[in-house]
C-alpha cells in the first residue's frame, strides 16, 4: 500500500504527518516553511509512494470558512496540477491546535518546549491524519 500524507497549512509554517505504508498509524513528519511546501513534497514523493493528501479544512466554530481557507483553495489547485496522480481529500481541522497544545501538556513537555510552534503544527497534522483514518475506517465497515 501507499502512504497517506496530511497537511496542516499555515501562512508561515506547514505541519506534515504521514501514515506507515499499511495506513495504520499516523506519525508527525516535518514542519516546513509555507513557501517551501511544494519543493519539499516533490522531494518526498520521489522517495515515498503516497496515494492521498489530506488537507485540513479550516472552519470556524459556526462552520464558516476561516480566513486561511482563501489560501488553501489555491494550494489544492496547485497540488492537483503538480501531482495529478495523488488524490486530495479534506478533513475538519477545528480545534486541532488546541488539542495539540493540550497533548503537549498532558505528555509532560516543559513550558519552553510547548512554545515550539513547529511541534504544534506537526502534532496538528498528525491529529488531522488520525481523524481522517478513523473516519475512513468507519466508512469501510
Amino acid at each position: 500500500m501507499r502512504r497517506i500524507l496530511a497537511i496542516d497549512y499555515g501562512t508561515k509554517r506547514v505541519g506534515l504527518a504521514v501514515t506507515d505504508p499499511l495506513q495504520l498509524i499516523a506519525n508527525g513528519l516535518e514542519t516546513v516553511h509555507s513557501k517551501d511546501l511544494i519543493s519539499y513534497l516533490n522531494d518526498y514523493f520521489s522517495k515515498e509512494e503516497v496515494e492521498t493528501i489530506v488537507i485540513g479544512q479550516a472552519k470556524r466554530w459556526n462552520n464558516d470558512d476561516s480566513e486561511i481557507e482563501k489560501q488553501i483553495v489555491p494550494l489544492i489547485k496547485q497540488l492537483s496540477r503538480k501531482f495529478p496522480e495523488i488524490k486530495i481529500e479534506r478533513a475538519d481541522e477545528r480545534f486541532t491546535s488546541k488539542i495539540a497544545f493540550q497533548t503537549m501538556i498532558d505528555s509532560g513537555l516543559k513550558k519552553k518546549d510547548r512554545q515550539n510552534k513547529e511541534l504544534v503544527d506537526k502534532i496538528s497534522a498528525t491529529l488531522i491524519l488520525q481523524s481522517y483514518l478513523e473516519r475512513k475506517e468507519k466508512v469501510n465497515k
